[in-house]
């Protein structure tokens, strides 16, 4: 592996990139953010191949980053992962030809249109003496890949890797546990312009993860409904405003900023519905494990307040992460823990 990792998060709205080194720990060196025109990136997927090239090179090259080693993430609905068991078999190539097998039959994706990748979590032998094991599959549309991968290698990019959004989220998150503690999920949700990816954790791997049609942007588009007001005025104002507190934006009366916060409140009553359901659905599974708190990411997880109100409505413990917190940082400038760069950290930290 490299001795340096670039982990570049591309959103609807932003670019985020953090140069990672890895030698026996992972240290931040660098962290760089910078926006990205509408319609380019949608959805998770790359829509103006041409356009994204521009941009990151331009991106890359105003911020001084390293075109080697970048490591890419991908979060979208068009992806399937899935935890399968795998028995009888030790040979690497018959296990490949059984999770190929296997992969035809859990996800939806016909496997000429699909890109495979899998990693055994546990291996185990039975109460009949034959050899077990536990695997994590990620299928993807093939063309899906294949747009974004272009793209990188317009701007000049030289990819060390593309990876889930939702692995690099949790590789970021996850502190090892105390001693004696008792075993929880972790769930760690990043929040982006226009989807949110969730992902579980027993502490080790990624348990379940899921791509949320909702972001920052709903919570723009109510209070430029609640107030009558332009799109970019509602943005200003929902950076401005406090959920919990008393802070008033400018050019606004008191009135008008409980109107605006009365607004996030019910968008983000939805949001909480759609977290609620992802959590009940992961603990029908079996051996799933209590849910030990819900942990945000993302840049509209800097909106003031905001965890309080999403505890309140889940019922579950709610903070902000600190992508910082489990990586060394010493020589990152004006280091902060800044929520919008925790994907990008955790794509440099990978191996």
């Amino acid at each position: 592996m490299p001795k340096e990792i670039v982990g570049l998060k591309i959103g609807a709205s932003q670019l985020a990139a953090a140069r990672v080194a890895l030698n026996g720990s992972a240290e931040v060196l660098q962290v760089a953010h910078g926006d990205l025109q509408p319609g380019v990136f949608q959805g998770g997927e790359v829509r103006d191949v041409e356009a994204l090239a521009a941009a990151l090179k331009e991106f890359f090259r105003e911020h001084k980053l390293p075109r080697k080693n970048v490591r890419v993430g991908v979060a979208s609905n068009r992806i399937g992962v899935r935890t399968i068991e795998i028995e009888g078999t030790v040979d690497p190539r018959r296990v490949a030809n059984a999770v190929r097998f296997r992969a035809q039959e859990v996800l939806p994706i016909p496997l000429e249109e699909a890109v495979l990748d899998y990693q055994v979590l546990a291996e185990s032998v039975d109460a009949e003496g034959q050899p077990a094991k536990k695997i994590l599959l990620v299928v993807a549309y093939r063309d899906l890949i294949d747009a974004l991968a272009d793209a990188c290698r317009r701007a000049g990019l030289r990819l060390v890797g593309i990876d889930l959004e939702a692995f690099a989220l949790l590789r970021a998150l996850t502190l090892p546990a105390g001693e004696g503690e008792e075993r929880s999920a972790l769930v760690a949700v990043t929040i982006g312009s226009e989807r949110s990816t969730l992902a579980v954790s027993e502490g080790l791997t990624c348990e379940y993860t899921r791509v949320l049609d909702w972001g920052g942007a709903s919570l723009t588009r109510s209070i430029a409904r609640a107030l009558g007001l332009e799109p970019e005025v509602a943005e200003r104002i929902k950076r401005e405003l406090s959920l919990e507190g008393d802070a008033l934006p400018e050019g606004l009366t008191q009135e008008r900023a409980r109107q605006a916060r009365e607004a996030l409140q019910l968008a983000l009553q939805s949001f909480a519905r759609e977290l609620v359901s992802s959590l009940q659905f992961y603990q029908s599974q079996p051996d799933s494990l209590g849910i030990r708190e819900l942990v945000l990411a993302g840049g509209t997880a800097k909106l003031e307040g905001l965890a309080g109100v999403l505890q309140r409505f889940i019922g579950v413990a709610v903070s902000v992460g600190d992508p910082l917190a489990g990586v060394n940082a010493r020589k990152l400038r004006n280091a902060s823990a800044d929520p919008s760069f925790t994907v990008a950290i955790g794509l440099g930290m990978g191996r």
